[in-house]
């Protein structure tokens, strides 16, 4: 086999692969006698066919997986040889002439093919003594654990009759059957009976809860209403319908109590011990939140150091993955981007760089994992593992055996772990001071951190493995 670097272009690499004719008949005259002990033809004994036999029967199949294992050998040696680490998986493209590949097949011929590559930056960490991060700190305020008190406390309430000639009222609470029509014609999902409906809580489709105001018990009203156009069932999403609604019951909340009760209907002794378990609730989100706004600034230190080729491929998929979201999140709010005071080539220029620099920190974050020998626990993606079922009620055992048997989805459930332990890797040799803020202060700006935060991606999660294969052969984590 004749290896012959024919590009070599920023991280772009070509080669030429040549198989001379000699080499393909040898490599399928070894083939064709490994499977003459093992087919089974009529007429002959076992391990006794004819080599020549085989070959008219067998022998395109053979050369198909000489030609394989011939790419697989040349794709492993030009990475050996080279020392390249590989951002995508290499494209080989065979000759065009057909008599070119037929004398291949034949073992009558030279086979050539190419080996198109793209690699991986070479990336030298950068010193990271001069970095000096704060970290935004809140206390919790009484008055968010008294809101939410009383969102639990309003949610649990209880309601009563007001009688048959009493109007709902917004906060009412209507017990009602629905039959439900588009042009005149009932609908799946369009009937219901025995159904509660708080007016004003905005639980039905816009609309519809306003138009029972005022209703009494036993009366009845046809509501007119346009389903949404983000509409879940899409047979139904933007279209109009009728409803035909029969209020059977107008009840009144009762007064909101704040009481040891209240707590015990939530399964906690007093009222003493919901209050210390909603602060701690919060103090959990605030600590969540913190720790973003410490990590973009962290990711922002980063972007600052390190400035390297990317692998267009990664950029492009990253940016197209970024693009389809924005147009998916415009067409659901129904604005333009003349709307957003931009224009769309403004826009994809803005979203580039934020692809841009998506793919240059995980890649950076993916080196740093890797020069530190960061590992991921078979215990740790179990949990995470479980953590991404119990997303899905009661598709736990499906979602559980598509991630245990699709590896590229279950490198998705890695990935996101590698990355947090190489921030916390990091944190350790950065300057981070705590500073006290409001919580406004800690939560403002979340939607501009989330949009600029990186996530390695496809290389980064590649480095992921490889990290975990270095486990693997310690026996600390088990093969998933």
């Amino acid at each position: 086999m004749n290896v012959t670097e024919t590009l070599s272009q920023g991280l772009k690499r070509e080669f030429q692969v040549v198989l001379n004719a000699a080499d393909l008949k040898t490599r399928l005259d070894d083939g064709l006698q490994g499977l003459q002990g093992k087919a089974r033809i009529n007429g002959f004994r076992p391990g006794k066919v004819p080599v020549g036999h085989l070959r008219r029967l067998y022998g395109r199949s053979v050369m198909a997986d000489v030609v394989q294992n011939a790419v697989n050998e040349a794709n492993q040696k030009i990475v050996a040889d080279h020392g390249l680490k590989l951002a995508f998986e290499p494209q080989i493209k065979f000759p065009e002439n057909k008599d070119e590949i037929e004398a291949a097949m034949e073992a009558k011929g030279d086979l050539a093919f190419t080996v198109a590559l793209e690699v991986l930056p070479k990336i030298e960490l950068a010193d990271l003594s001069d970095v000096a991060l704060t970290k935004p700190v809140a206390e919790v305020p009484d008055a968010d654990v008294d809101a939410a008190l009383e969102r639990m406390a309003s949610s649990n309430r209880s309601f009563s009759n007001k009688g048959e000639k009493a109007k709902a009222e917004k906060g009412d609470r209507l017990m009602i059957s629905f039959v439900g029509t588009l042009e005149g014609k009932p609908f799946d999902g369009g009937t219901g009976e025995g159904i509660a409906l708080d007016v004003g809580a905005g639980q039905f489709i816009p609309g519809f809860e306003e138009q029972l105001e005022g209703a009494k018990a036993g009366e009845t009203r046809t509501v007119k209403v346009t389903f949404p156009e983000n509409y879940t069932a899409q047979h139904l999403a933007g279209k109009p319908a009728e409803f035909e609604v029969t209020v059977t019951e107008v009840q009144a909340p009762e007064p909101v109590k704040i009481d040891d009760e209240l707590a015990k209907a939530f399964g906690l002794e007093s009222l003493d011990a919901l209050k210390t378990a909603i602060r701690e609730q919060i103090g959990r989100d605030f600590a969540t939140q913190s720790r973003r706004k410490l990590k973009k600034s962290l990711l922002d230190a980063l972007d600052g150091k390190y400035t390297f080729e990317l692998p267009p491929t990664l950029v492009e998929q990253e940016f197209g993955s970024v693009w389809s979201q924005v147009e998916a999140d415009m067409k659901d709010a129904k604005k333009s981007f003349e709307d957003e005071g931009t224009t769309e080539e403004a826009a994809r220029a803005d979203y580039r760089k934020i692809a841009e620099r998506r793919v240059r920190l995980g890649l950076v974050l993916a080196e740093i994992g890797e020069q530190a020998k960061v590992q991921i626990s078979d215990d740790e993606v179990t949990q995470a593992l479980v953590e991404r079922a119990r997303q899905f009620p009661g598709q736990e055992k499906q979602v559980w055996e598509f991630y245990r048997k699709n590896p590229q989805a279950l490198a998705e459930i890695r990935a996101p772990i590698f990355e947090e332990k190489v921030v916390d890797h990091l944190l350790g040799q950065v300057k981070v001071e705590d500073q006290t803020v409001s919580r406004e202060a800690l939560f403002a700006d979340e939607d501009a951190d989330a949009a600029a935060e990186a996530k390695p991606k496809k290389a980064a999660a590649k480095k992921a493995k490889k990290a975990d294969k270095a486990e693997d052969s310690s026996g600390d984590d088990a093969s998933v």
